[in-house]
């Protein structure tokens, strides 16, 4: 589809929002009528106090956690984890040590939460779904010519489809963000849907890239569309763009399932993904998720990090709270 002024658009976004909008309300269902609609929905959205969201974020960031709540803390944060490996050197066997981890993070403290997914290339998948059967440990997939998106959406369906067929229960896709930038934002809807309907009972994390999209006025239509779309989650980044995660934009995000949720009664979920390395930092995101969205949202279910490195700092910080003492890097697999 193209630009809402052509006729082909109007139609192919119509019957695109007809697979979704009997599930919402008069005023959202009316909101993806069409390309037209759908633009003067996002536009129509509340600008961003950029100084003011910027200085909550901060603000929030100075909170301190307390002794007694920092393992509770600590250990939330472990099983919001998708523990990922997505650089072109992956191999099977890095997959299963990887899963292994995921099952186990301190093998000396078989206490500790196991992490919420593994996150791997679709070929990979199906390595990690033999090794973490039976653990309650999820398989993800980047899939839709992630990191660029830029492929066909035929591509794109069969890469998403080859991942679920290889039994991905969640699926990370990515938006066309040239598309997004350019205003054709029926054309990401309805990639979206279509994405959605391939993924059949895998959850969908739609990734937006916020640091490509400029602006946080964007990063709020972004979010919105993909809620509209049938996202379970919206998703900051690949990881593979400068910016990637920021307090900000997650806050913006959390914001936006949040004020879905008044209006729906569903819960979506929001995943930072990239940068995030250390237990300080994954403690601010959940403060964040805590004032922001709600208390209900402090769970793996609706909150999840994006993550490779961050594992290993919080099984360290873990030990300290437990035995008094710092424990550094030699006392924790090595990804």
């Amino acid at each position: 589809m193209g630009v809402p002024s052509t006729t082909a658009s109007a139609v192919s976004t119509a019957s695109a929002a007809g697979a979704v909008s009997a599930q919402l309300p008069a005023h959202l269902a009316d909101a993806i009528r069409d390309d037209a609609a759908l633009r003067r929905f996002l536009h129509g959205l509340p600008g961003v106090d950029q100084v003011g969201l910027e200085q909550r974020a901060a603000g929030l960031a100075t909170r301190s956690v307390k002794k007694a709540a920092k393992l509770w803390a600590i250990d939330t944060a472990i099983r919001m984890v998708d523990l990922t490996t997505l650089e072109g050197a992956d191999t099977p066997g890095k997959v299963r040590s990887l899963c292994a981890k995921a099952r186990r993070p301190d093998p000396e403290r078989p206490e500790a939460p196991g992490v919420a997914a593994v996150c791997v290339y679709p070929d990979l998948v199906e390595v990690a779904v033999a090794e973490l059967a039976g653990t309650g440990v999820g398989v993800a997939s980047v899939a839709t010519a992630f990191p660029s998106g830029r492929s066909s959406r035929q591509v794109k369906l069969a890469d998403t489809r080859l991942a679920v067929e290889a039994g991905a229960t969640e699926v990370d896709m990515v938006i066309d963000r040239g598309a997004f930038l350019s205003g054709r934002y029926g054309e990401v809807f309805e990639e979206i849907v279509a994405v959605r309907a391939a993924c059949g009972d895998a959850h969908l994390k739609v990734i937006l890239e916020t640091g490509e999209l400029a602006t946080y006025d964007n990063v709020r239509r972004a979010s919105w569309l993909a809620l509209l779309a049938g996202a379970d989650f919206v998703k900051t980044s690949t990881g593979k763009v400068s910016p990637a995660a920021t307090l900000p934009v997650t806050h913006l995000m959390l914001g936006a399932v949040r004020d879905w949720h008044a209006q729906t009664g569903e819960a979506r979920g929001v995943k930072p993904a990239g940068g995030i390395r250390t237990t300080k930092d994954a403690v601010r995101y959940l403060v964040a998720v805590h004032e922001v969205a709600g208390p209900r949202w402090l769970d793996p279910h609706l909150f999840r990090f994006g993550a490779s490195s961050l594992l290993n700092d919080l099984l360290m910080q873990r030990r300290t709270q437990l035995e008094g003492r710092y424990s550094g890097p030699d006392y924790v697999t090595v990804d």
